[in-house]
């Protein structure tokens, strides 16, 4: 077919740890995406204008990650607390260039679950089931200067810090600087 470009779907995926389960959101997580986007902490970070008002949690966990997940850009997935079943968290990848084998990785994590290394474990357990299992070369991590916690995260999780994008992002409607982190396929041998 002339002038038509076959378009990648974002693969399904679950990922299990000791402690936590990486799935993909369902409409019946939309309580707790609710939670989780309206922390005041959350919110000072998101990248997202304060004109554009809240995330509504059932847009983002269905027909939002869809979109993106039927684009090839990336999905949404819930990070479950195996103790208690609990949605307790927030991944989704995007900007994916599957001709490079590259995608970003963001997270939100709720205030309780918050200091456990939760998020670190989450974020780790996904880039490498996204490296090894469906064959991305690259996963990228982009952080607010300023955003001590999310660069815990990034550490914690086995990136390395690569320098500074400036200008590249925004955070409430402001124009910022990015920190860039990475794990490659190479780190995981």
């Amino acid at each position: 077919m002339i002038g038509q470009v076959a378009v990648r779907r974002f693969p399904a995926l679950t990922v299990s740890t000791p402690r936590i389960e990486v799935r993909p959101l369902t409409a019946g997580d939309a309580e707790a995406v609710d939670e989780i986007f309206a922390d005041r902490q959350t919110q000072r970070w998101l990248p997202v204008a304060e004109s554009a008002g809240r995330i509504e949690g059932h847009a983002w966990c269905t027909e939002l990650a869809r979109q993106r997940r039927d684009s090839g850009d990336g999905d949404h997935y819930a990070v479950v607390r195996r103790e208690d079943a609990r949605v307790v968290g927030c991944l989704w990848t995007r900007r994916t260039d599957w001709g490079a084998r590259v995608t970003e990785v963001s997270y939100a994590l709720a205030p309780h679950a918050r200091g456990f290394g939760l998020a670190a474990e989450a974020v780790d357990a996904l880039a490498i089931a996204l490296i090894l299992e469906h064959g991305l070369q690259r996963v990228e991590v982009r952080v607010a200067p300023g955003n001590v916690a999310s660069r815990r995260v990034a550490e914690k999780a086995g990136f390395s810090y690569e320098g500074l994008l400036r200008n590249a992002g925004f955070v409430r409607g402001a124009r910022v600087d990015l920190e860039l982190w990475s794990l490659v396929r190479a780190d995981l041998h």
